[in-house]
C-alpha cells in the first residue's frame, strides 16, 4: 500500500497508510507568488493562521523568503521575519510547525523556538542543514531543484527527467539517514515547477507512485502551481478546483502530505480520499 509508513513530526506520529496530512502555508514575505504579501502585516498573518487551523491544518509551514527570483533577503532579515512568527504560533496553537528555509542557521533558530520540521527546497545545499536537523530531532523535507532557489531556470533540460529527479531524492534521503534522521522523519518532494517545465511537472505528478515506492513519506507541493495554470488556462487566483484535482491524484498515487494554501479544500479532499482508500462504503446501500 502506498504511504504505508508513519510520519513523525516532533513528538507526534501519524499513520499515513490511508490518511493524508494537510500543511497550511503561511508566508512571511511581501512578494509570494500566490498571496502577494496579503498577510505581511503581523496581525493579518496571525489571523490567517487562525483560519488555517480552523479549516483543519495538521501542521503549519512558515517561510520568510519566496522560492522564485526577487530582491535579496539576508539571513538576518529572514530570521527577523520567521522567528517572531514561530514564537507567536507556538504560543497560540498546539500543532507541529515547519520552517521553510534552506539556511541551517534559520532552521536552527526556528527549532529552538518550537519548529519541528525543516522544509528545504534547495535539496540540503547548506552542508550544515542535516546536522542541525538531526541535533534538534527535527523532521526534514527533501525537495528536488535543478539549480538553486531564487535562480531563474526557464528552460530546464534533463537526459531522463523522471530518473534524475527520483535519483536525486533517493540520494538526499540516504544523506539524511546517514546524518541520523530516522526514516519516518524524512519526506520527499518532487519539487513541481522548481527547475521543471509545465510538462515536466505534470509528468512528475502523474508518476507520483514511483516516488512513493521509495518508502518515505511523500510530500506534494502542487497548490496553485504554474503547471496547473498551463493545463487549464487559469490565473493563479483561480486554481482552487485544479489544485483539488492534483491533490486527489497525488493521494491516489501515494502522496501523503499536502502543502496547501486552501486548507479547507485540501482537508476535504484528504478526508474523502482516506474514506475511499479505507473502503468505508456502506455495502447495504449498493
Amino acid at each position: 500500500m502506498f504511504g504505508g509508513v508513519d510520519v513523525a513530526l516532533g513528538s507526534l506520529s501519524f499513520d499515513i497508510t490511508t490518511r493524508s496530512l494537510v500543511m497550511g502555508i503561511l508566508n512571511r514575505t511581501p512578494d509570494s507568488f500566490f498571496d502577494q504579501g496579503s498577510y505581511w502585516d503581523f496581525d493579518a498573518f496571525l489571523a490567517r493562521a487562525e483560519v488555517l487551523v480552523t479549516e483543519g491544518a495538521d501542521l503549519l509551514d512558515v517561510g520568510g523568503v519566496k522560492a522564485g527570483p526577487g530582491p535579496e533577503v539576508s539571513e538576518q532579515e529572514e530570521l527577523d521575519r520567521v522567528l517572531p512568527a514561530i514564537e507567536a504560533l507556538r504560543a497560540r496553537f498546539d500543532l507541529p510547525l515547519s520552517v521553510d528555509t534552506w539556511r541551517s542557521k534559520v532552521a536552527e533558530e526556528a527549532f529552538a523556538r518550537g519548529a519541528v520540521v525543516g522544509n528545504d527546497i534547495s535539496g540540503f545545499a547548506d552542508p550544515e542543514y542535516l546536522a542541525v536537523c538531526a541535533r534538534a530531532g527535527a523532521s526534514v523535507i527533501a525537495t528536488h531543484i535543478r539549480l538553486a532557489p531564487r535562480v531563474p531556470d526557464p528552460e530546464p533540460e534533463y537526459d531522463d527527467m523522471l530518473a534524475e529527479v527520483r535519483g536525486f531524492l533517493r540520494q538526499k534521503a540516504e544523506l539524511a539517514l546517514e546524518a541520523g534522521i530516522p526514516r519516518e522523519r524524512i519526506m520527499l518532494d518532487d519539487g513541481l515547477d522548481l527547475g521543471k517545465t509545465e510538462a515536466q511537472s505534470l509528468a512528475l505528478l502523474q508518476t507520483s507512485d514511483r516516488l512513493a515506492a521509495l518508502g518515505f513519506p511523500t510530500f506534494l507541493s502542487a497548490s496553485n502551481k504554474r503547471f496547473l495554470g498551463w493545463v487549464t488556462g487559469t490565473a493563479v487566483e483561480d486554481r482552487r478546483e485544479v489544485t483539488c484535482a492534483a491533490h486527489s491524484l497525488g493521494i491516489a498515487l501515494g502522496c501523503r502530505v499536502l502543502r496547501a494554501h486552501d486548507v479547507r479544500s485540501a482537508r476535504r479532499v484528504a478526508d474523502v480520499m482516506a474514506a475511499v482508500l479505507e473502503h468505508r462504503l456502506d455495502e447495504s446501500r449498493l
